[in-house]
């Protein structure tokens, strides 16, 4: 499958950009974690996800090198309020819903492929964790780019995708890794 052709398969999506870009061109900054750790977004050590239970940075970052390449996404939304917890919820949930479709579009044409999602991972709400029960799908459990320690504002400048939201703008980001090196 080409650059090219993945990126319109993103772009026809709901993703206003999409890039392919080398997985040794990303920047990881294993000083990040301490900001999963802080813990504001309440997932921490409650989601398969999430950190401390997804690994460490370095077995993270471990996971995307195993491929060759990653392919960038970008949703931008317009809310009328940037802070609604809600609003934000749901157009990540959409975010990642349609990065796992094109995940699973990439599977059947490169193989195996690993999402970086946008947030942590939702597809079970709550996650069988906070209640002591294993995952029920760990093959199609996500996490989201800060458990990989992953500079997205880095690569979204690598990419050419706007970065910084403004006036009721955000933008949301995930990858899609996939062509397995070796």
């Amino acid at each position: 499958m080409t650059d090219k052709i993945l990126t319109q398969a993103a772009e026809k999506k709901l993703f206003s950009a999409a890039c392919v870009i080398e997985t040794k061109k990303i920047v990881f900054k294993p000083e990040f974690r301490p900001f999963c750790e802080e813990n504001y977004c309440g997932q921490y050590g409650a989601n398969y996800s999430c950190p401390p239970e997804c690994g460490t940075p370095e077995e993270m970052r471990a996971r995307i090198l195993q491929y060759q390449y990653a392919l960038v996404l970008q949703s931008k939304w317009e809310l009328p309020d940037v802070h609604d917890k809600e609003a934000v919820r749901q157009a990540k949930l959409a975010h990642n819903q349609a990065a796992h479709e094109l995940k699973r579009k990439i599977e059947a044409d490169c193989g195996e492929s690993l999402l970086a999602g946008c947030g942590s991972c939702m597809l079970c709400s709550p996650c069988a964790m906070r209640e002591g029960r294993p995952c029920k799908d760990p093959q199609e459990r996500y996490s989201c780019m800060s458990a990989y320690c992953i500079y997205v504002k880095d690569l979204a400048e690598k990419c050419g995708m706007e970065y910084d939201g403004r006036d009721g703008i955000i933008f949301f980001f995930s990858l899609i890794a996939f062509g397995q090196n070796g």
